[in-house]
């Protein structure tokens, strides 16, 4: 996978819980442990955002009138 590629939430997820498992077992060595903590950290920020984003489409279409939030791209 490439750096300026966004994965889905979907696929991150996904390969944020094989991260896991992997750290889990203690198998790695301290460099690629530390790898794997910072591609699980990018991994659960892409998470987080998309969460965000879901969130904030929910409320627009709970809310159509509040001016306080921001619109989407339904397309998104």
């Amino acid at each position: 996978m490439t750096e300026d590629h966004t994965p889905s939430f979907e696929d991150a997820l996904s390969e944020l819980e094989t991260l896991v498992d992997t750290l889990e077992k203690g198998d790695l060595s301290l460099e690629d442990s530390l790898k794997s903590f910072e591609r699980g950290v990018t991994l659960t920020r892409t998470c987080q955002e998309a969460l965000t984003q879901a969130e904030q489409k929910v409320r627009m279409l709970e809310n159509p009138d509040d001016d306080d939030l921001l619109p989407f791209d339904p397309d998104d």
